[in-house]
């Protein structure tokens, strides 16, 4: 293409080459629409979130990704994953992926996002797609029936491109969000998260399951929780959130030249549990952190643009829902696209922003669960019914559109009960020791 004065076209212009972005513009190129991406930074570039969910492999899959990402998975060293293990304190407890209740893929990766991202849109790119990174959006003109970007090149040189449709695939950047006024203030109480990667020192210890990412719960404050992602190659993501008190019972105010590394020993040395697993660990890569990062806005889409991901909501960490959400907002939407580039009318509010906030509704209630402790105790719990043991792993894999699972209607209220029969059996179960005793 060439930066000149003329209006450049394109079928659909998408923001962001992230794993929404990507397959989106994946998912268009099968159906032959001409698609232009617009990408800040240059790939591969440092992102989190690296614990994909089993659901992920469905949406990769049609997409046409799937593949690429199995063929590299050993020369990233991306880790094979079938669940999810938990600790606090002295209790161990473990979900296994394969028996769960929902159809579909029990298995996934972790990965290291840099190098998962650039493999998507290296794949979308194959396929056709233009992809243009170093370039940065300045504008958004969404007045017209068909959208315009203004547009700054990798040499700084700025243009216009007009699409049929876009679609805002821009992250934690969240574009649209910004210049059309769409932030809407998330209800979670703002909380930061402190990560890094670590040589993990578990590489050959039998005790430790790499096949499953770790959630520790703090052992002095249960709103405060731990995660380890361990890849392939004796590494982990490892990372720490919580409430910005928490943070300040440490010594930390969030001044940006704050020493992130020794905050994250000190906070570890904490947890005498998780200390134990890591005590072969070595801190060699710079310590970052996010604060504030759950988002929400008022409208996800409208008649020629629809937001994808993480530029439209994003929750929270802890069950690593962000790649499996931002891969089926690409699955839902693409279909819808195509319907109004072939002229017909699209109730996006109907077909794509309920449909797609249901799953995230399910996801909601189960880190709210968490958070107010009620979660954990299920998870925590050694009398837990086989079946909603299956019902709890789909959910953890990421299967959180299955309207047949039981455990989804409701479910805030099923969880809450849930929660106190686990408790209830727990209480009973140490009466009981005490009175063997």
């Amino acid at each position: 293409y060439s930066a000149m004065s003329t209006m450049q076209q394109t079928d659909v212009l998408i923001i962001g080459a992230g794993p929404s972005g990507s397959s989106a513009a994946a998912l268009l190129r099968q159906k032959g629409y001409q698609v232009t991406v617009i990408e800040k930074q240059f790939f591969p570039r440092f992102s989190i979130g690296e614990s994909l969910l089993p659901q992920c492999m469905v949406f990769l899959e049609e997409a046409g990704l799937l593949e690429t990402v199995r063929a590299h998975a050993g020369e990233y060293a991306f880790q094979f994953k079938n669940g999810a293990a938990f600790l606090r304190g002295t209790q161990r407890s473990f979900y296994d992926f394969t028996q769960k209740f929902s159809e579909g893929p029990g298995t996934t990766w972790q990965v290291r996002r840099a190098n998962f991202d650039q493999l998507l849109a290296q794949q979308a790119e194959k396929m056709g797609a233009d992809i243009r990174f170093g370039h940065e959006v300045l504008a958004v003109d969404v007045a017209s029936t068909q959208p315009i970007l203004t547009v700054k090149g990798e040499q700084g040189d700025s243009y216009q491109i007009q699409g049929k449709f876009l679609l805002d695939a821009s992250g934690f950047g969240r574009i649209l969000p910004k210049f059309l006024d769409l932030e809407s203030p998330s209800d979670f109480p703002v909380r930061r998260a402190v990560f890094t990667h670590i040589e993990d020192g578990l590489l050959n210890d039998p005790e430790f399951d790499r096949e499953k990412i770790l959630i520790t719960v703090h052992e002095k404050d249960y709103r405060a929780w731990y995660w380890l992602i361990p890849f392939a190659d004796g590494r982990s993501s490892f990372g720490i959130v919580a409430e910005q008190d928490f943070f300040e019972k440490y010594g930390y105010d969030g001044s940006a030249d704050y020493d992130l590394e020794a905050l994250q020993k000190r906070i570890l040395a904490d947890d005498a549990s998780l200390s134990h697993v890591l005590r072969h660990a070595k801190h060699d890569t710079p310590v970052r952190t996010l604060v504030g990062y759950s988002a929400d806005v008022k409208h996800l889409a409208s008649e020629n643009y629809a937001l994808l991901g993480n530029a439209g909501e994003f929750l929270d960490p802890v069950f690593s829902s962000g790649v499996t959400i931002a891969l089926k907002s690409s699955s839902l939407a693409v279909p819808l696209v195509e319907q109004v580039l072939q002229g017909q009318a699209i109730d996006w509010m109907e077909q794509y922003e309920t449909p797609l906030r249901k799953g995230i509704q399910v996801f909601r209630a189960y880190v709210e669960s968490w958070y107010s402790g009620e979660f954990q105790d299920v998870v925590f719990s050694t009398h837990q019914d086989e079946k909603i043991r299956r019902m709890i792993a789909s959910l953890l894999a990421g299967y959180a559109w299955d309207e047949s699972n039981p455990i989804h209607r409701n479910a805030k209220q099923r969880l809450s009960t849930l929660a106190e029969y686990c408790r209830e059996e727990q209480t009973q179960t140490t009466s009981e020791r005490v009175a063997d005793r």
